[in-house]
Protein backbone atom coordinates (compact mmCIF):
# COMPACT_ATOMS: atom_id res chain seq x y z
CA UNK A 1 0.00 0.00 0.00
CA UNK A 2 1.24 3.47 -0.89
CA UNK A 3 1.54 5.94 2.03
CA UNK A 4 -0.46 8.54 0.07
CA UNK A 5 -3.54 6.31 0.51
CA UNK A 6 -3.57 7.09 4.24
CA UNK A 7 -3.27 10.79 3.41
CA UNK A 8 -6.22 10.48 1.02
CA UNK A 9 -8.29 8.80 3.74
CA UNK A 10 -7.56 11.73 6.08
CA UNK A 11 -8.44 14.14 3.28
CA UNK A 12 -11.79 12.36 2.80
CA UNK A 13 -12.65 12.86 6.49
CA UNK A 14 -11.85 16.59 6.22
CA UNK A 15 -13.65 16.93 2.86
CA UNK A 16 -16.70 14.64 2.94
CA UNK A 17 -18.26 16.24 -0.15
CA UNK A 18 -15.31 14.88 -2.15
CA UNK A 19 -15.65 11.29 -0.87
CA UNK A 20 -16.49 9.75 -4.27
CA UNK A 21 -13.49 11.40 -5.91
CA UNK A 22 -11.22 10.28 -3.07
CA UNK A 23 -12.51 6.72 -3.45
CA UNK A 24 -11.72 6.89 -7.19
CA UNK A 25 -8.12 7.88 -6.35
CA UNK A 26 -7.78 5.11 -3.76
CA UNK A 27 -9.25 2.47 -6.08
CA UNK A 28 -6.81 3.51 -8.80
CA UNK A 29 -3.87 3.32 -6.39
CA UNK A 30 -4.95 -0.13 -5.18
CA UNK A 31 -4.90 -1.66 -8.66
CA UNK A 32 -1.77 -3.78 -8.69
CA UNK A 33 -1.40 -4.02 -12.48
CA UNK A 34 -0.92 -0.30 -13.07
CA UNK A 35 2.04 1.99 -12.43
CA UNK A 36 0.10 4.90 -10.96
CA UNK A 37 3.03 7.32 -10.59
CA UNK A 38 4.49 6.84 -14.07
CA UNK A 39 3.52 8.82 -17.14
CA UNK A 40 4.22 5.61 -19.06
CA UNK A 41 0.77 4.59 -17.86
CA UNK A 42 -0.82 6.13 -20.94
CA UNK A 43 -4.44 6.12 -19.80
CA UNK A 44 -4.06 7.75 -16.37
CA UNK A 45 -1.49 8.59 -13.71
CA UNK A 46 -0.99 10.46 -10.45
CA UNK A 47 0.36 14.00 -10.79
CA UNK A 48 1.52 16.46 -8.12
CA UNK A 49 0.72 20.16 -7.90
CA UNK A 50 1.57 23.17 -5.77
CA UNK A 51 -0.70 26.01 -4.67
CA UNK A 52 2.25 28.35 -4.13
CA UNK A 53 1.78 31.43 -1.95
CA UNK A 54 4.01 34.47 -1.63
CA UNK A 55 5.81 35.23 1.68
CA UNK A 56 2.85 37.25 3.02
CA UNK A 57 0.37 34.52 1.93
CA UNK A 58 -1.64 37.14 0.02
CA UNK A 59 -0.94 35.94 -3.54
CA UNK A 60 -0.84 32.63 -5.41
CA UNK A 61 1.57 31.95 -8.29
CA UNK A 62 -0.10 30.55 -11.40
CA UNK A 63 1.32 29.50 -14.74
CA UNK A 64 -0.07 30.05 -18.20
CA UNK A 65 0.70 26.50 -19.32
CA UNK A 66 2.40 26.34 -22.71
CA UNK A 67 0.84 23.07 -23.95
CA UNK A 68 -2.62 23.42 -22.43
CA UNK A 69 -2.90 27.19 -23.02
CA UNK A 70 -4.69 27.81 -19.70
CA UNK A 71 -3.84 29.38 -16.34
CA UNK A 72 -3.28 26.69 -13.69
CA UNK A 73 -1.28 25.96 -10.56
CA UNK A 74 2.33 24.77 -10.82
CA UNK A 75 2.77 21.02 -11.02
CA UNK A 76 3.42 17.99 -13.13
CA UNK A 77 4.40 14.35 -13.28
CA UNK A 78 5.72 12.31 -10.36
CA UNK A 79 8.27 10.58 -12.63
CA UNK A 80 7.69 7.23 -10.94
CA UNK A 81 8.00 8.52 -7.36
CA UNK A 82 5.23 7.72 -4.87
CA UNK A 83 6.38 10.68 -2.71
CA UNK A 84 3.77 13.08 -4.07
CA UNK A 85 4.63 15.94 -1.69
CA UNK A 86 8.28 15.90 -2.83
CA UNK A 87 7.16 15.70 -6.45
CA UNK A 88 4.93 18.76 -5.99
CA UNK A 89 7.80 20.67 -4.37
CA UNK A 90 10.19 19.68 -7.18
CA UNK A 91 7.69 20.80 -9.82
CA UNK A 92 7.09 24.12 -8.05
CA UNK A 93 10.82 24.83 -7.92
CA UNK A 94 11.41 23.75 -11.54
CA UNK A 95 8.50 25.75 -12.94
CA UNK A 96 9.08 28.92 -10.90
CA UNK A 97 12.87 28.97 -10.49
CA UNK A 98 12.27 29.72 -6.80
CA UNK A 99 14.53 27.84 -4.39
CA UNK A 100 13.63 27.47 -0.71
CA UNK A 101 9.90 26.81 -1.14
CA UNK A 102 8.42 25.17 1.96
CA UNK A 103 5.15 23.34 2.62
CA UNK A 104 2.59 25.29 4.65
CA UNK A 105 0.81 22.01 5.42
CA UNK A 106 2.07 18.44 5.06
CA UNK A 107 -1.46 17.20 4.42
CA UNK A 108 -3.21 17.19 1.05
CA UNK A 109 -4.67 20.61 0.18
CA UNK A 110 -6.84 19.55 -2.78
CA UNK A 111 -7.35 16.78 -5.34
CA UNK A 112 -8.66 16.87 -8.88
CA UNK A 113 -9.18 14.39 -11.71
CA UNK A 114 -9.10 15.97 -15.15
CA UNK A 115 -8.80 14.87 -18.75
CA UNK A 116 -5.68 15.95 -20.63
CA UNK A 117 -6.29 16.22 -24.38
CA UNK A 118 -4.13 14.46 -26.96
CA UNK A 119 -1.02 16.57 -27.46
CA UNK A 120 1.55 15.56 -30.08
CA UNK A 121 2.37 11.88 -29.45
CA UNK A 122 0.71 11.70 -26.02
CA UNK A 123 -2.78 10.20 -26.13
CA UNK A 124 -5.73 11.67 -24.26
CA UNK A 125 -5.44 10.60 -20.62
CA UNK A 126 -6.47 11.43 -17.05
CA UNK A 127 -4.40 13.18 -14.42
CA UNK A 128 -5.23 12.24 -10.85
CA UNK A 129 -3.78 15.41 -9.37
CA UNK A 130 -2.82 15.63 -5.69
CA UNK A 131 -2.17 19.18 -4.54
CA UNK A 132 -0.28 20.69 -1.63
CA UNK A 133 0.00 24.26 -0.36
CA UNK A 134 3.44 25.87 -0.22
CA UNK A 135 5.03 29.19 0.66
CA UNK A 136 7.75 30.90 -1.36
CA UNK A 137 10.58 32.82 0.35
CA UNK A 138 10.23 35.68 -2.17
CA UNK A 139 8.21 36.69 -5.25
CA UNK A 140 11.01 36.63 -7.86
CA UNK A 141 10.45 33.89 -10.41
CA UNK A 142 11.97 32.61 -13.63
CA UNK A 143 9.65 31.45 -16.39
CA UNK A 144 10.46 27.90 -17.46
CA UNK A 145 9.96 26.49 -20.95
CA UNK A 146 6.74 24.83 -19.70
CA UNK A 147 5.05 28.22 -19.25
CA UNK A 148 4.02 31.06 -21.51
CA UNK A 149 3.83 33.29 -18.46
CA UNK A 150 3.79 33.23 -14.65
CA UNK A 151 1.89 35.61 -12.42
CA UNK A 152 1.16 36.32 -8.78
CA UNK A 153 -2.58 36.72 -8.20
CA UNK A 154 -3.96 38.37 -5.06
CA UNK A 155 -6.59 36.73 -2.90
CA UNK A 156 -9.16 39.35 -3.88
CA UNK A 157 -8.10 39.46 -7.53
CA UNK A 158 -10.94 39.51 -10.07
CA UNK A 159 -9.10 36.69 -11.84
CA UNK A 160 -10.62 34.31 -9.30
CA UNK A 161 -14.15 35.59 -9.73
CA UNK A 162 -14.27 35.31 -13.50
CA UNK A 163 -15.01 32.16 -15.49
CA UNK A 164 -11.99 29.98 -14.67
CA UNK A 165 -11.35 26.29 -14.23
CA UNK A 166 -13.44 24.94 -11.38
CA UNK A 167 -10.43 23.41 -9.67
CA UNK A 168 -8.66 26.79 -9.51
CA UNK A 169 -11.81 28.33 -8.04
CA UNK A 170 -12.05 25.50 -5.49
CA UNK A 171 -8.41 25.91 -4.41
CA UNK A 172 -8.92 29.65 -4.17
CA UNK A 173 -11.89 29.09 -1.86
CA UNK A 174 -9.94 26.62 0.27
CA UNK A 175 -7.14 29.19 0.53
CA UNK A 176 -9.62 31.85 1.68
CA UNK A 177 -11.02 29.42 4.25
CA UNK A 178 -7.64 28.59 5.85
Amino acid sequence: MFPIINDLKKYRVANPTEALLVDDFINFLNQKKEQPFSRENLSRHITASAWLLNPNETKALLTHHRKLNIWIQLGGHCDGSSDVLSSALREAEEESGIIGIEPLLLSIFDIDKHLIPKIALEPEHFHYDIRFIFKAPHENFIISNESKELGWFELNDSFFSSERALSIMRMHQKWKDL
